[in-house]
């Protein structure tokens, strides 16, 4: 059976649903984001006990088909985002088009009528934070950052990033730096 599951966006959260699934004796095949493949159908009792145990990490169980589609574009959109692998040759709208089976302008019109933001908008708010993430936790340059997320230059990504935080990406990673001495400082004391 197949259930799917709002707000998965990390590994986290797969931790947390495998969780809640042992601790109701429901063996499941697989669990992705935004999707749990069981071996065997749940009764609706299970499915209510299910929600309320992954409720509590902000996680919900989708029945309506509307709330299935949105997550499975978000769910590519993180993909795409976070994925190691080198990003597709070609826009994003049309991978996104492809994996999904619909086309761009119907994903982007029925993303921006139930999540109140567009699919771009979306999409950039997911770069920002995996920039954050990459100048914090990996010591990438920014060139590198620009070439993983696909963006066709460092200005680009600059002005993108600089235009959502108030801040370029280089004051950023310094304040990273500075922050790091400051918290190695006072370790020493």
């Amino acid at each position: 059976m197949r259930i799917y599951v709002r707000n998965m966006a990390c590994e986290s959260c797969k931790v947390v649903v495998r969780s809640a699934l042992e601790k109701l004796n429901l063996p499941a095949v697989k669990v992705e984001l935004g999707e749990i493949v069981t071996k065997e159908d749940i009764t609706d009792d299970q499915k209510k006990k299910l929600n309320d145990l992954i409720k509590k990490a902000g996680l919900e169980l989708l029945e309506r088909r509307q709330g299935i589609l949105i997550e499975k574009i978000k769910k590519n959109m993180i993909e795409y985002v976070y994925s190691p692998a080198p990003k597709p040759a070609g826009k994003f709208s049309a991978w996104l088009s492809k994996k999904l089976g619909h086309t761009y302008a119907y994903l982007a019109n029925f993303f921006s009528e139930v999540e109140a933001t567009t699919i771009e908008q979306y999409l950039i708010a997911l770069k920002i934070e995996r920039i954050k993430e990459l100048i914090i936790l990996e010591e990438c340059s920014l060139s590198q950052i620009a070439d993983k997320l696909h963006y066709s230059s460092i200005a680009h990504m600059s002005n993108q990033f600089k235009k959502v935080t108030g801040l370029s990406p280089s004051h950023f990673k310094k304040l990273k730096k500075k922050r790091r001495i400051t918290i190695q400082d006072l370790a020493k004391h």
